[in-house]
């Protein structure tokens, strides 16, 4: 079996695709390993890729191209690159996008990328799942699809009508868009709405990320509405783990649901969407605590007020992912944090 991952090359991506190697399942990637962060870092991901695909004799090849290219889109979806040659891992059976625009804080400075690739790219992918009879697609949302709710921890079956940044938007839209191809063509579907991820080989526009790069240079940290925030850190291997189960089990139609008082968790179509958070909110400044311990540093904090489009708090309620997965995100901070500093440590040879 072969699964299509866009956004290998990214930081759930390429650990993603690390795990689907070593248990032998063929991976076709697709990235346009764009300069949003540093693509030494992406490069350095897809040169681990295809070493762990030689170590275990399984599949691999990446295409590089965009979302909103068309013709390389569909390529991928018969097992082709643009050139027309054969690619090893052959056409993929199931897809997980995790290909997009990320970041709440640039969507406001370009919201055009956004809609190109969150918008249009995911309507490719749409129509690829649809004309080559994918058995289950599995897409990234995000926790910020929440927006404005205050009700914590957010659960599924809560509205999701006011989003507070463009990215937020554009992850509605998807859900939205992969519901509507549930029900019109049978498109098993199921979204993931993704609470904070960290870990190593993380993105270098993160928190954690920056902090560590901030404290090493001795630098002062910019702590965002003075500290008073709360974020569902998850650690990347559990994301992954959940990524995996819900791969191999397809969303199907909820025989219970009733359409005179629908439950936005659920449908009539085979389409789902899970929270995937840690369940454990915990506040920024004991997440920086939690990095100097593992830095042996104390940061110098430059406090500020909150940013435009951001929110005070997440928290996951993730009861649902648990009965269909069997699985928990558990990961401690503390140990996550950890774990992190030592790969950026060894990677960046500090």
């Amino acid at each position: 079996m072969t699964v299509l991952v866009t956004g290998a090359a990214g930081f759930i991506g390429f650990h993603l695709s690390t795990r689907l190697l070593e248990r032998g399942t063929a991976v076709l990637g697709f990235d346009n390993v764009n300069p949003y962060y540093d693509p030494t870092l992406k490069r350095a991901r897809i040169a681990q890729l295809q070493a762990t695909a030689k170590r275990t004799g399984t599949a691999f090849s990446l295409i590089e191209a965009d979302l909103e290219d068309t013709h390389a889109v569909k390529a991928a979806f018969r097992g082709q690159a643009s050139s027309g040659m054969a690619l090893s891992p052959g056409a993929p059976v199931k897809v997980v996008n995790l290909a997009a625009q990320a970041g709440v804080r640039y969507s406001i400075e370009n919201p055009a990328a956004y809609i190109q690739s969150n918008i249009v790219g995911f309507g490719h992918i749409l129509e690829g799942c649809r004309h080559h009879e994918i058995e289950h697609l599995v897409y990234a949302s995000s926790s910020s699809v929440y927006g404005g709710n205050m009700k914590l921890p957010f659960s599924e079956h809560h509205g999701v009508d006011h989003p507070v940044s463009l990215y937020a938007a554009s992850k509605k839209a998807n859900e939205l868009m992969a519901h509507t191809y549930s029900h019109l063509y049978g498109l098993s579907a199921t979204g993931l709405r993704f609470f904070t991820v960290y870990g190593p080989l993380g993105r270098p526009d993160m928190a954690l990320f920056l902090f560590t790069k901030a404290m090493l240079a001795g630098e002062p940290i910019q702590v965002f509405n003075n500290g008073r925030m709360t974020r569902d850190f998850t650690y990347v291997d559990d994301i992954v783990e959940s990524l995996i189960r819900v791969l191999d089990k397809p969303a199907a139609p909820d025989p219970d649901f009733d359409p005179a008082q629908p439950d936005p968790a659920t449908s009539w179509a085979p389409h789902r969407v899970f929270n995937i958070g840690n369940s454990n909110p915990t506040s920024l400044m004991d997440y920086i605590e939690a990095l100097e311990s593992a830095l042996g540093i104390s940061a110098t904090k430059q406090f500020l007020p909150m940013q435009l489009g951001d929110v005070p708090a997440t928290a996951a309620d993730t009861s649902a992912l648990e009965a269909w997965t069997g699985f928990k995100p558990n990961t401690p901070i503390q140990d996550g944090v950890t774990r992190f500093v030592a790969w950026y440590r060894e990677f960046y040879g500090m």
